[in-house]
């Protein structure tokens, strides 16, 4: 792999993205509260941008973590839950499940349909890049930051092999090409 070559998305337009997000989920649960459930270990940095933005009242914030990728840059098609939630704290809650990228779907797949094995009131899909192009699993996304084309991006909690999460803006990086 090559290093990240170029900005994709700035902190500014990150934090409009975020901004927009709110203000569309705020709308459609203003006086319910939500429980948030990210998907670790991509969505803490934009989880934790969104709970702040949201006028919504935030119920709890929890996690699942998965493991699809490894140290790879195409994921591994088979996705685990290896950190799960106690099935109580969703059971009869508005669940809006945050992500930070949605890409081949199979990984956001299986957190639906175990989240949905908890008895939610309601479950809803929040992304702030949605990559339709790479889609395997047909998924719906309730809520997109943006719809970007078949780039490996990397910053803002995005990362590959562990590295960049802590970059603030989201830069593209190329595949290193063998000769």
């Amino acid at each position: 792999m090559t290093e990240p070559s170029r900005i994709y998305l700035s902190r500014e337009d990150i934090a409009g993205l975020v901004a927009r997000l709110a203000g569309e989920i705020d709308g459609n649960y203003r006086d319910r509260p939500l429980a948030l459930i990210g998907v670790l270990r991509g969505c803490f940095v934009f989880l934790a941008d969104l709970a702040r933005q949201l006028q919504a009242p935030v119920r709890r914030v929890d996690f699942v973590r998965v493991e699809s990728y490894g140290a790879k840059m195409v994921s591994t098609g088979s996705p685990r839950i290896v950190q799960g939630i106690p099935r109580e704290s969703i059971t009869g809650q508005d669940v809006l499940v945050v992500e930070d990228i949605v890409d081949t779907g199979a990984t956001t797949a299986a957190v639906l349909r175990y989240l949905r094995r908890h008895g939610p009131a309601s479950l809803s899909l929040c992304a702030l890049l949605d990559k339709p192009s790479r889609r395997q699993v047909d998924v719906s996304v309730d809520y997109v930051g943006m719809t970007i084309p078949d780039h490996f991006v990397v910053g803002y909690g995005l990362d590959f092999d562990q590295r960049y999460r802590d970059w603030p803006d989201i830069w593209v990086v190329e595949p290193a090409h063998e000769d």
